[in-house]
């Protein structure tokens, strides 16, 4: 299994962890390929993971998950790290509001998403960590 993919499993788990009906933010760290890395048979030129993540993976997310309920908060490089092992090295991170756990579901639990999104995002990202937050204050 790929060490990046978001797992029927651990989408379940969220959705019995996560209070439904409210708004959840959705942490993404980011580490990038020096060169993106397609499945065999996805055509897709050349490009670096970088590239591959902006250019290709985000916007095809946003086509998919046009019309719903959900807000960028936060885009940009890691500076640098304060506390963490000397060796983990992350490039950015992202932030996004969505109206609610299912919203994001319906997203990323779907074929299309599937056939025609994560493979931008796998061949993109050397690591990847995502964490779903609630807003506390």
């Amino acid at each position: 299994m790929n060490p990046i993919e978001i797992t029927l499993q651990a989408l379940d788990a969220a959705e019995r962890a996560i209070p439904s009906g409210q708004p959840v933010y959705m942490l993404n760290v980011l580490r990038y390929r020096a060169q993106a890395r397609y499945e065999d048979g996805f055509d897709a030129a050349p490009c670096s993971g970088r590239e591959a993540f902006h250019e290709r993976y985000r916007p095809a997310f946003r086509r998919l998950a046009a019309g719903k309920p959900i807000a960028p908060m936060f885009s940009g490089p890691i500076l640098a790290s304060l506390v963490g092992s000397p060796s983990e090295r992350w490039d950015e991170a992202a932030l996004n509001e969505y109206g609610d756990f299912a919203t994001f579901r319906s997203i990323v639990d779907t074929e299309t998403y599937r056939r025609e999104v994560a493979p931008h995002r796998h061949a993109a990202l050397e690591d990847f960590r995502l964490f779903a937050l609630a807003k506390a204050m």
